[in-house]
């Protein structure tokens, strides 16, 4: 289809489907529709068109989800290189106490918390996708210089400056996910590559097993070698290929950036604003959803960060062998890869069910906390692993809710800034998680299993809070559009200004 390109920005501008306003107060998706002369017509033939639509959306699949998959697996890897280490001689090597081994884990994320927001403006500010490969590369790089600390704190100082250089990843790929999908797209694509954590388990598994046979160097200094050195080349392929956002890509054309801008209108989301806007950063501090949100993941990530820096300890209490134990946790990351791809499947494709997957994916992370705690870990040890492989499925409801800021907020300034509260929380809970796990209830850990027990059954409660909250606000929007007799057009209005959720009458929330 043809689509005339040349009318006047000003006779565009003026059309009664174009609603006049502040260009500078726009969505940029929105004046870049203007200033290319599309109108509400043309957007509407293109939308319409089922084919190109299909077509698109594989060729964006294509570009951002290899990338997007191949980042969260070496993160993943790189972020466990720790937990590798320790299972061969990191300890030793150092020095370290299992108490400071404990400070590691969460000095990474004390170093998340602090750089996340600031690193999340200036992706606003400038260029997404620049952002996050040069952050990339400075991880790997932190990761090889590593290698040459001998103590506790060198280790402690290469561990902050790697959790500043890996702040900003997750933050920013929820966002890349709802600039280039759907609000009905986003949950599976999002599930797709936080899925590579599971595959990175299983990766880093098979890969520290063979580096776990050198026998030249210490093995934990290998293992930091090797694994900055990939992740380093990784990041120079993401900063040849990753687009910052639909406007600029060169590798879309004109109608096809048209059509991706278009559909991001149908959520009333916006596609990018590079305006900080002060208001909607109050507006996202006194939005309930965003505190419920918030604590959620802040109960989730003081189970996961429990489990990431000792879900490999209490596996080796099963077995004397390092590399054993090492390979005894390959199963977790295909356990993890099945409940992400399986949840965020169905929160894709049944309308509303988001909260629904979060609860019940909840159920298995408590069954197997029961049987870690309860079980004798040396009479019933197949049971115990069981137990740790199914513990697992808590991610899928981190992946729903942290991913939720992303699509079910308007207002880019009060997404952004809604993303970064809520990984606030991540933060906040992988430095509370490993402090719950004992050195001297090893390898039970009952204090810390008894903590994922209470946070896993209190998340739950919240899915069921929320679900409810916002059913109940679709609703009375629902009914106050009903009463004025709201028209379809001033939904068509409104989706091309930066408003937020609370500005915007015709936005619903998805649950």
């Amino acid at each position: 289809m043809e689509i005339d390109k040349k009318a006047p920005v000003d006779d565009i501008i003026n059309e009664k489907d174009v609603q006049i306003g502040t260009i500078t107060d726009l969505d940029e998706g929105e004046v870049f529709l203007r200033q290319n002369g599309f109108n509400q017509a043309a957007i509407q033939a293109l939308l319409d068109d089922q084919p190109r639509n299909k077509a698109l959306v594989r060729k964006v699949d294509l570009i951002l989800l290899p990338l997007l998959s191949g980042t969260y697996m070496l993160q993943y890897i790189d972020k466990s290189a720790l937990a590798y280490s320790a299972v061969f001689d990191l300890l030793s090597s150092t020095h370290m106490s299992s108490d400071q081994y404990s400070w590691l884990a969460s000095i990474f994320y004390f170093a998340y918390l602090v750089a996340e927001y600031p690193w999340n403006i200036l992706a606003q500010k400038t260029k997404l996708a620049k952002v996050v490969s040069g952050n990339v590369i400075a991880w790997g790089a932190m990761l090889m210089i590593t290698a040459a600390c001998s103590s506790f704190t060198g280790m402690a100082i290469c561990r902050f400056l790697l959790g500043v250089f890996e702040a900003p990843i997750t933050p920013c790929f929820m966002l890349m996910i709802g600039m280039w999908y759907t609000r009905a797209q986003q949950p599976f694509r999002a599930g797709v590559f936080y899925s590579c954590n599971g595959l990175g388990a299983m990766v880093g598994g098979i890969l520290t097993y063979g580096i776990g046979q050198i026998d030249t160097i210490a093995v934990w200094r290998a293992i930091y070698l090797i694994l900055g050195g990939i992740t380093l080349v990784w990041g120079v392929v993401m900063l040849l290929f990753l687009p910052d956002d639909v406007i600029s890509s060169k590798r879309f054309t004109l109608d096809e950036k048209a059509l991706l801008i278009g559909r991001g209108r149908l959520g009333q989301t916006g596609i990018i604003n590079h305006q900080i806007k002060w208001y909607q950063i109050r507006e996202a501090l006194i939005d309930p959803q965003v505190w419920i949100l918030f604590l959620f993941t802040l109960l989730n990530e003081v189970v996961n960060g429990g489990i990431a820096s000792f879900g490999k300890l209490i596996i080796k209490g099963l077995t004397d062998d390092s590399a054993t134990a090492i390979a005894l946790g390959i199963p977790f990351g295909g356990f993890q890869i099945f409940y992400l791809l399986g949840g965020t499947y169905l929160a894709s494709r049944i309308k509303n069910f988001r909260t629904v997957v979060m609860f019940v994916y909840l159920m298995p992370t408590i069954l197997g906390a029961s049987l870690l705690w309860k079980l004798d870990h040396k009479t019933y040890k197949v049971g115990v692993l069981f137990g740790y492989y199914i513990i697992g499925a808590y991610v899928c409801s981190l992946v729903l809710a942290i991913q939720m800021p992303a699509t079910n907020l308007g207002g880019y300034t009060k997404r952004t800034t809604s993303v970064a509260l809520v990984f606030i929380a991540y933060c906040a809970g992988n430095i509370i998680g490993p402090h719950a796990f004992l050195a001297k209830e090893a390898p039970i850990y009952q204090t810390g299993v008894k903590l994922i027990l209470a946070c896993s059954s209190a998340q739950a409660a919240l899915a069921v809070l929320l679900r409810f909250m916002l059913a109940r606000r679709n609703k009375q929007r629902d009914a106050a559009a009903a009463a004025v007799g709201q028209i379809e057009s001033s939904a068509d209005q409104s989706a091309g200004e930066d408003l937020t959720d609370f500005e915007n009458p015709n936005f619903r929330y998805v649950f």
